[in-house]
């Protein structure tokens, strides 16, 4: 004998951030033009993705990502740049060698802590092609790292050359501390393609 049992849906009036808010709705856009794009430049978009890695599990040459993902990829990218617009299908190109140290933060202030690292940039005749994008958190020292209080911040510099000091500004969400944690995923984004490299982390105490 089968029973069946009905249990309603748990459901939040949570709608989300301002932020999240804004992604959603960029994402919508981004989704709307790829839509509006006719048969043949989706082909191509799809033949520019073919041997892309992704970025999320499962890793691997067999597992490309699709040319709808490589398009949104580039909205999104040229979206954070601040230069939202319909891009053109371009190939590929493996992103340089990179990493980032964290130097000093001092207050700015309004609020905001001005956060200089190190980057360090290889392989590449363009260091001025690309900005750093990351996902930063500011916390009581020690704390650990959680996703869902990490928010996007672009550096305000852009790399002069193989090794360059790289400026964020960053909201204090911890004024009243001199000692900070910080958390933070950051990657490059290409200013020509408006594709992003995979992403690194790092996590440092800061002292004002």
């Amino acid at each position: 004998m089968i029973i069946c049992y009905f249990r309603s849906k748990a459901y939040s009036d949570f709608a989300g951030t301002a932020e999240q808010l804004e992604q959603a709705e960029l994402h919508k856009r981004a989704i709307k033009a790829w839509q509006g794009l006719s048969h043949k430049t989706q082909m191509i978009w799809r033949l520019m993705a073919s041997g892309v890695a992704s970025h999320r599990p499962p890793f691997g040459q067999k597992n490309s990502i699709s040319g709808y993902n490589l398009f949104v990829s580039a909205y999104h990218g040229f979206a954070q740049l601040g230069n939202e617009h319909i891009p053109e299908p371009k190939m590929f190109e493996p992103f340089p060698i990179f990493s980032m140290d964290y130097l000093d933060c001092s207050s700015a202030g309004d609020g905001l802590l001005k956060v200089h690292f190190r980057l360090t940039i290889c392989g590449t005749g363009e260091p001025g092609r690309y900005r750093v994008l990351g996902k930063y958190q500011v916390g009581e020292p020690g704390c650990g790292r959680n996703p869902g209080l990490m928010r996007n911040c672009l550096s305000e510099s852009v790399p002069a050359g193989e090794c360059s000091v790289i400026e964020f500004a960053l909201p204090d969400s911890v004024p009243a501390l001199e000692m900070k944690q910080l958390h933070l995923k950051y990657l490059l984004l290409d200013t020509k393609t408006g594709y992003r490299s995979q992403s690194h982390s790092l996590a440092a105490i800061m002292t004002l």
